[in-house]
Parts: structure tokens; sequence; C-alpha cells
């Protein structure tokens, strides 16, 4: 995935206040909460969507001044714009649709911004077709209730087939704030000291989905024993802007994600991924993974993992 989701995101926020778009990365209690229990007016509008209820969905989208949708074919302030689409998909024979928050920010009190895959099943000539609609949500707080103030989406595309284990629900905090970055290595760096593990980092970003299945995997069963052979520390690089001199440390590419990269005890490179070989899914598989794991760790470790 490109940095394009994070920098349509950013473009997106710009419009509620200036400083507000330098803020998308921080996380509150409010993100906190939806990372941990989902976002319940989001809930309300994928029942909306299953059920092709228009005037619901229609119901769910702010109109007026500033309100608007970016579309494959542009910009429109037309509030029936995204109710049509949406409801349009119960037609066309909608089975199942999941909206996966892969970000979640709070840049100011009653508003959230979600960066969504929504993942959609419809049924065409008796057979599953399964899509991806990749959507940025921000939704605005009016007393008790929650409106979509602007949103963008992209038509749906065919499901790319990916081999690593995907997850049903991403963790929309698995990168922290990229203020954390050099704390968290140093910290990783100290406890490499002590039991002479190498320390993997992980660049980068929760709008990336490659990001989200590449976590997955490192959590799935046949790869779990591996990682523990490390100490791993995620940087995030936001819209690739973001802990850059890290990046010129370990020799990644911030715009190629996920990469990863092996510093030893002492903070020496070991190894990185320089071409970005593992910043799309579709392209690896868990031999690609576990085979990473198993050739970088350190000698006494890797022993204790085979």
């Amino acid at each position: 995935m490109t940095r394009r989701t994070a920098i349509y995101a950013a473009a997106l926020l710009c419009v509620i206040t200036a400083p507000v778009a330098r803020a998308q990365f921080k996380n509150g209690s409010e993100t906190t909460a939806i990372a941990a229990n989902g976002f319940a007016p989001l809930d309300k509008w994928k029942a909306a969507v299953m059920a092709g209820d228009k005037a619901a969905l229609a119901g769910m989208y702010a109109s007026g001044q500033g309100a608007f949708a970016e579309t494959p074919r542009g910009r429109t302030s037309d509030p029936g714009e995204e109710p049509t689409f949406w409801s349009g998909l119960h037609a066309s024979g909608l089975q199942s649709l999941n909206p996966k928050i892969l970000q979640a920010s709070s840049p100011q009190a009653g508003v959230v911004v979600l960066v969504l895959r929504v993942d959609v099943t419809v049924q065409q000539n008796g057979k599953p077709i399964q899509g991806i609609i990749s959507a940025t949500q921000i939704w605005a707080q009016q007393g008790s209730s929650w409106y979509i103030y602007r949103t963008r989406r992209s038509d749906p595309l065919p499901k790319p087939p990916i081999t690593l284990p995907e997850p049903a629900r991403p963790n929309p905090e698995l990168y922290p704030e990229p203020a954390q970055a050099h704390g968290d290595l140093d910290a990783a760096l100290a406890a490499a000291k002590k039991d002479h593990k190498r320390v993997l980092v992980v660049f980068g970003a929760n709008w990336c989905y490659d990001c989200h299945v590449l976590d997955a995997a490192f959590r799935s069963a046949t790869v779990k024993p591996l990682v523990a052979a490390y100490h791993v520390v995620h940087v995030n690089v936001g819209d690739a802007t973001e802990n850059t001199d890290l990046a010129r440390r370990c020799e990644v590419q911030p715009d190629k994600l996920p990469s990863l990269a092996v510093l030893d005890s002492d903070g020496h490179l070991v190894t990185s991924q320089r071409n970005g070989e593992f910043d799309n899914a579709v392209k690896i598989g868990m031999g690609d993974v576990t085979g990473f794991l198993k050739r970088w760790a350190a000698p006494m470790a890797a022993k204790a993992t085979n």
C-alpha cells in the first residue's frame, strides 16, 4: 500500500482547522477506545449498508457548507452521492461487508477520522465475488449523534490473493505515535544488551494494510516463536515524513511499507530490506517471513527456536 492513503487523510483533515492535520497521528482516550471496542456509529453505518437502506444512510451524512465526498470521479457536495453508492451494493448482491479500521485518530474533541479497508462479498451469477474498497471518513459529533462530515473512497476492486493470514480486526494502535520510536528503540537495545537477542525494527504505519497483514503473520502459531527470538520495535513513519532519520540509519525506504531491519545488541545494522521486499503482501508467503526471521536471529536465539 502506498502512502497516498495517509496523504488523502491529511488533506481531508485540513478542512477542519489547519493545526488538525499536524495532529492526525496523535492518539487519545477516544482512539484507544476505538482500538479496544470499535466505533459504534460505524457499526450503525455498516448495518444500513448491508440492508441497502438509503434513507438511513442519508441521515448519517452531514450536508451543507464544508461537507463533501471525494470519489474516483472527483469531489462532490451532492449529499446523495455516498448514500446512493453504498446502498447500491445491496442491489448488486451484497452478501457481507467488513469495514476494517486501519487507523483512527481524534485530532480534536468531537472529531474522529477513520482510515478503512472495506472487504465486500457480492453474489453474481451464483458465485461469491470478493472485493475491497478503500475509504477515509471524518465523523463529527453534534450533540449525542455522529455524522460523516467528509469522506473519500475508491471504487470496488478485486480482492488480491493474499496467502498470509489477514487480520479480522486490525489494531489501529499497532504503530505508536512517531515520537515514541527513538525511546522504544533505545529500550529494545538496552534489553538486547542483557539477553543478546537482536532487535527487529518494523517500519510501517497504521494506515498500511500490508503492515497489518505482516503483524497477523507474526502473531500466527507458526511465526510467533520465531518472533520471540527478537526484541520488536514498530516505527511509525506516518506519511513517509516521520522518523526518516531512523529509516536512513536502517537503510530502508520509508515509502515502502512494511520494511524490516535487524540490529545487533550494539545497535549495528545486521541486515535491512532496502528495496521494500515485504511491501506487498500479495508477493510474499509464510516461507518468506519464516525464512527472514530464522536467517537473521542471533545464533543462540535461533538455536532456541529450532
